[in-house]
């Protein structure tokens, strides 16, 4: 009964979003995963039975836990109709953990830096995440902040790659305090924003500081029934509050110019590279009119 009750959530949930009237719902389904698309998504269907095991494959080796659930996987080709469902422009994707769903607005996965395989490894990881661990466990932070670091540094919402919600904040003193991120997230853009960029920038500072097992010890104690704030003091030796000053006090130490440099590197290199591009196009050109002018007065 649970697994077509849960067949039943899928397709209401491609119902609700309304893609176009005269869209029918098609089905792919594997002993793993269960795929509900429209017909032009075809391929794409395909492309998540064909890399989903893989991806599997890596969330389990990497938290050395097991993902066992059968996703459903619903695929979306009409953004204004995901975004009657989410309320907001800045999702791209989301995951009903208690469902075992995820909803992807495909049509923006070609949009830097979204692929499907990058979005849907980050919302499987929130799957694998409240599959092992409590929701009342799981601060908001670590959750997203966690299946950021997972999948390279990218989350679910679409980021202004340029002067950063956080390094704004940081620099204004407007930093939302973790206990505020317990629950649930800011629905207005800008904070919405920082909310998932403090969350990357805690857990990576976390893996840098104290290591890749630290995080995993984390989250062990979490699994375990553990607070936050226990599992932070027994893996750390280190409270809440302290990690939040800790954290607080690499930023404002380190110049904010040399993060945007840093963040912009490749930027930067091509910009010279188009200005000594120009600049020896502007030389070529005059030292060919001395060249012209030369000319002419050989001949005159």
């Amino acid at each position: 009964m649970n697994k077509y009750l849960q067949l039943i959530i899928g397709l209401i949930a491609l119902f609700l979003l309304e893609a176009a009237v005269a869209a029918q719902p098609l089905m792919m389904k594997t002993e793993e995963i269960v795929v509900v698309y429209e017909a032009p998504l075809a391929s794409a269907a395909r492309e998540v039975v064909r890399i989903y095991p893989k991806l599997k494959l890596e969330l389990e080796e990497f938290f050395g836990w097991n993902l066992d659930v059968r996703p459903q996987v619903v695929l979306v080709n009409d953004t204004r109709s995901f975004q009657k469902l989410t309320r907001n422009k800045l999702f791209v994707a989301f995951a009903v953990p208690d469902k075992e769903l995820i909803v992807i607005d495909y049509s923006r996965m070609n949009t830097r830096p979204f692929t499907l395989s990058v979005t849907l490894k980050h919302e499987l990881c929130h799957l694998l995440l409240h599959r092992h661990i409590s929701k009342h466990n799981l601060p908001k932070w670590v959750d997203e902040g966690v299946c950021q670091w997972v999948s390279d540094g990218i989350g679910e919402i679409f980021v202004n790659k340029g002067w950063s919600g956080l390094d704004s904040a940081v620099m204004a003193g407007r930093i939302i305090p973790l206990k505020q991120l317990t629950d649930y997230f800011p629905r207005d853009g800008a904070s919405l924003i920082l909310a998932y960029e403090q969350s990357k920038s805690v857990i990576n500072y976390v893996d840098r500081q104290y290591g890749y097992h630290a995080i995993m010890e984390i989250l062990e104690l979490l699994k375990n029934g553990e607070t936050v704030e226990t599992a932070l003091m027994r893996t750390l030796a280190i409270s809440h509050q302290q990690l939040e000053a800790e954290w607080l006090d690499h930023l404002e130490s380190t110049p904010r110019w040399l993060v945007f440099l840093a963040s912009h590197m490749y930027a930067i290199i091509f910009f010279l590279a188009a200005v000594l591009t120009f600049l020896g196009f502007i030389r070529l050109h005059i030292n060919r009119k001395k060249k012209y002018a030369e000319w002419e007065e050989e001949d005159d």
